[in-house]
């Protein structure tokens, strides 16, 4: 049997996690002078209450090589493979640490996502359908490679106060979006967050011109899968999301998820992105 085991930045909800046995890594998120782990001891609804209740600042720091050796070291001798799936290497030094950590066995790979959240969670998707295949492991982590350029990942922002308390943006750009009401859609390209289109006016109405703008005329799209992504997004968010995929795309799964502490972090409660792959 092969194991799968993925960051909790991949953002899969617990129904697959638990379905296709893979073990998640949890980063560390540090508010104040406290230190959780990411979905261990601490959710995103406690950040948030870190923050705007209690004033807190908060950031995010990748798993140490320490602990995924010892992760490693307990999987790799149950197991024929594991196959380790990470947050970009661009964006956490996560990636590093876990490649130091697997050469010390010889059945354990690391494959760097070039993504964040739910998109890195496509591959952990795929990789785990593949395991149940039984494919091998090698073959596994080709295709793999294979998709990490192919995968589409964006998020519309409603306010960048917590990218600006994260360090990401300056107060002048924070003023600017308020006073202009714009909603910045945050693109990985390459591994790296860059901006995008930038909405303006009600987030529910932004979302609907997002995925619009998204899905709309395409046709280089996987149609196997859509997720959904947010922390914390008022149902009518959601579903304004969900209808308007359906007007615009046929995707065979529609699997909403929720962000956990690592992108919520960073991003805010009302924070909502679709992720899929193109063909």
């Amino acid at each position: 049997m092969i194991k799968i085991t993925a960051d909790s930045t991949c953002d899969l909800p617990a129904w697959i996690l638990d379905s296709y046995n893979i073990t998640i890594m949890p980063l560390n998120v540090l508010v104040g002078d406290k230190a959780f782990q990411d979905g261990v001891n601490i959710t995103p609804g406690e950040l948030f209450r870190f923050v705007e209740q209690d004033g807190k600042t908060c950031k995010t720091a990748a798993v140490n090589t320490y602990n995924y050796l010892k992760k490693f070291e307990e999987l790799s001798s149950q197991y024929k493979a594991v196959i380790h799936i990470s947050l970009s290497s661009f964006l956490s030094s996560s990636y590093q640490n876990a490649v130091l950590a697997s050469q010390n066995f010889s059945n354990v790979y690391v494959i760097d996502s070039r993504n964040l959240s739910s998109g890195s969670g496509h591959l952990v998707y795929d990789a785990a359908l593949m395991a149940k295949e039984g494919l091998d492991p090698k073959d596994i982590c080709k295709k793999l490679e294979e998709t990490v350029s192919k995968i589409e990942a964006s998020f519309v922002i409603k306010s960048l106060d917590y990218l600006h308390k994260g360090g990401r943006c300056s107060s002048i750009t924070v003023l600017g979006a308020n006073i202009l009401n714009l909603k910045p859609c945050i693109e990985v390209t390459d591994g790296k967050m860059t901006v995008g289109k930038k909405y303006r006016g009600n987030f529910e109405h932004c979302i609907e011109n997002y995925v619009k703008d998204r899905l709309e005329g395409r046709t280089d799209i996987d149609y196997s899968r859509v997720f959904i992504t947010h922390p914390m997004c008022p149902e009518e968010v959601v579903n304004r999301a969900k209808e308007t995929i359906l007007k615009y795309a046929n995707f065979d799964e529609i699997i909403e998820t929720r962000a956990g502490c690592t992108i919520s972090c960073h991003c805010g409660p009302n924070t909502l992105g679709i992720l899929f792959k193109r063909k």
